[in-house]
């Protein structure tokens, strides 16, 4: 396998660090909703970057997250990133 294809992304390798740690730190205790927490927890901050990035623009943001701009529109209102009208 060429080198460039068995690394992984720097923002993988920070997740599952950060994830492991949650869990050895959960000791005996079950996880519960571990796929909700880590998509709240990523989601809101990744779109608050990409709309400073993108200067606010919502179709160029949509365009950056690969995201239709009704679906964006959607998850600012949902995450409180614009006030709905």
């Amino acid at each position: 396998m060429p080198q460039s294809m068995s690394k992984k992304h720097p923002v993988t390798l920070v997740l599952e660090e950060h994830l492991q740690r949650y869990l050895d730190d959960l000791g005996d205790i079950p996880p519960t909703n571990v796929y909700d927490m880590v998509l709240s927890s990523i989601e809101k901050p990744m779109l608050e970057v990409i709309m400073r990035h993108a200067q606010d623009n919502q179709s160029l943001a949509a365009e950056y997250l690969g995201l239709n701009r009704n679906t964006l529109r959607k998850k600012l209102i949902e995450y409180g990133l614009l006030i709905s009208k």
